[in-house]
């Protein structure tokens, strides 16, 4: 939970890098909180509160998909490749699990940074 709460802190923040378990474990909560919701919203047969869910999460969805983009050494930009159909979202897939990569232009390796060892 302290991954989405972190991702949520940095929302509009663009640069940096963001680990895989940082964005991995944010988009399982955001799945979680999702289905819930949108099995509420079921129940009360409305589609109200899933919808102001997805769109309060919007920019922190992008920017945290662009801060794990910059980790595997590239722009953030790359997120449109997932509007071709099925090429880009498996593209995208295999960009957002790949192994972070040494220093780079977006900064330092996080990997580094948390165990205290820097470069």
């Amino acid at each position: 939970m302290s991954y989405f709460i972190m991702a949520l802190k940095k929302y509009a923040e663009f640069s940096g890098r963001a680990r895989r378990k940082e964005y991995w474990m944010f988009i399982l909560f955001y799945l979680i909180f999702s289905i819930v919701l949108t099995f509420i919203d079921s129940m009360l047969g409305t589609m109200f509160l899933s919808l102001i869910f997805s769109l309060a999460l919007l920019i922190p969805s992008i920017s945290l998909t662009a801060r794990r983009l910059h980790d595997t050494g590239r722009s953030g930009w790359w997120q449109l490749i997932a509007l071709i159909p099925l090429v880009g979202a498996i593209v995208m897939l295999v960009f957002l699990v790949q192994d972070s990569k040494e220093d780079n232009q977006y900064g330092a390796n996080p990997k580094s940074i948390k165990a205290g060892v820097t470069a």
